[in-house]
């Protein structure tokens, strides 16, 4: 594991280039396997979910490249083998390759993913789906296997909760399957019509991503002749807003695409932050005074819930209480007792979370449990007089796109290092 080493009190000045989508970017990785020819992705973030994602590539003999954000990958000479447990066990969404695989080669044996803890996360929509699509579906020892004889086929598919990876896994295994898949209650996230555009770039038929009605018309092979620009990180993009208001001379964010952050940006404005919206950039001027606000996590087009944790650090420089309810995972809380270790006016009860005005944060050894618990520790720890030692930093290098050296370029001083404890 590493460790991110932060000398707080610095302000923050300059551009950052926000990097392509990580929740958009672990969809395409498996979907690339369902073509057949080469793929190629650009503006793909340097995170550490991309280079697992691509051991898990390996194992099957897919060949793939990664440089200066140009991502290659040549599924034709794909095999059926074992993949590797401790990478699947990584990151979520290794979940994806249930899917891929089930549409590939219509049968999957995966490890039940990890990734982040931040309360129950279960798949059992996705196994609805893949059931309902002609699959059999089995469980043991912490494995689910995955076999449809007889092909898959088209079928109407209600989610019983919006899914996001529910939704991307029943895409995935239904692009190649015979007749017409329709997906009801669909999520809507804007990383589902990414992995849409890309997939009908190659010759796939899907209409509705965006929408909570999703119909694909199965086809019998995928072809890609183009590069696939993977679009705008709208949570990196929202953390940097955060950082760059709580303690930011000036900061220009470029690589953005403001329609996918209303929610977010329209409660900045509520606390009195000036934001200076463009149609690809969003410039942030210094901050004079703060208001504390409510806010409430929703599937999207709502407040996202992996901005929820980023907004703390400036919430505790507001006037006024600031609460947050995440109706998304309400045990979503690690981040507070770490924030709490920093002077941070901040407590969690109940699935609700509760900031108040802090005069100042100290430096302190925390530890980030997750990748958005870990991104409000990178923004406690930036504004914190003294020293700030994160703990479990790969987390927070799992999500965000070359992160000590954007903050470095912003005047901050952080380091990273291997972490012996």
């Amino acid at each position: 594991m590493k460790k991110l080493i932060i000398q707080g009190g610095n302000r923050l000045a300059g551009e950052v280039t926000i990097g392509g989508a990580k929740n958009s970017t672990v969809a395409l990785i498996p979907a690339a396997i369902l073509a057949d020819t080469p793929v190629q992705f650009d503006t793909v973030p340097d995170i550490l979910d991309v280079h697992n994602l691509m051991i898990i590539l390996r194992s099957m003999n897919v060949k793939s490249s990664f440089i200066h954000g140009v991502l290659d990958i040549d599924p034709t000479q794909i095999i059926e083998a074992e993949l590797p447990s401790k990478a699947i066990k990584s990151l979520r969404a290794s979940y994806y390759f249930m899917g891929a695989l089930l549409g590939r080669f219509h049968r999957a044996t995966v490890t039940f993913p990890g990734g982040d803890n931040i309360g129950p996360r279960p798949i059992d929509q996705h196994l609805k789906a893949f059931r309902a699509l002609g699959a059999n579906v089995s469980e043991s020892k912490g494995t689910v296997h995955l076999d449809a004889p007889h092909g898959l086929h088209g079928a109407r598919i209600f989610m019983d909760m919006v899914s996001v990876g529910a939704t991307i896994n029943a895409i995935l295994a239904s692009v190649r399957a015979q007749g017409t898949t329709i997906i009801e209650n669909a999520a809507k996230e804007p990383e589902i019509i990414d992995l849409a555009t890309f997939l009908n770039n190659m010759g796939a038929q899907i209409r509705g991503a965006g929408t909570d009605v999703i119909r694909i018309n199965g086809v019998d092979t995928l072809q890609s002749m183009n590069t696939h620009t993977v679009i705008a990180d709208r949570i990196e993009t929202g953390t940097y807003l955060s950082m760059a208001a709580a303690l930011g001379d000036g900061v220009m964010l470029k690589n953005v695409i403001p329609e996918h952050l209303e929610a977010y940006t329209s409660k900045l404005i509520e606390m009195g932050v000036d934001l200076q919206i463009d149609s690809d950039k969003i410039y942030v001027p210094p901050v004079k005074h703060l208001h504390g606000v409510h806010v409430k996590t929703m599937p999207y087009p709502g407040f996202a819930t992996d901005l929820q944790q980023p907004l703390t650090p400036l919430m505790s420089m507001a006037s006024g209480q600031s609460v947050i309810v995440d109706t998304i995972y309400p045990k979503r809380v690690g981040h507070v007792p770490e924030l709490q270790k920093m002077g941070m006016n901040i407590h969690a009860e109940d699935g609700r979370i509760t900031i108040d005005h802090t005069d100042s944060l100290h430096g302190a050894d925390v530890s980030a449990g997750e990748i958005r618990a870990g991104a409000a520790l990178v923004i406690a720890g930036l504004m914190a007089h003294g020293t700030t030692v994160i703990h479990n930093a790969d987390n927070i290098l799992r999500g965000y796109d070359r992160i000590v050296w954007k903050l470095n370029r912003l005047d901050g001083d952080v380091s990273i290092e291997d972490d012996d404890q």
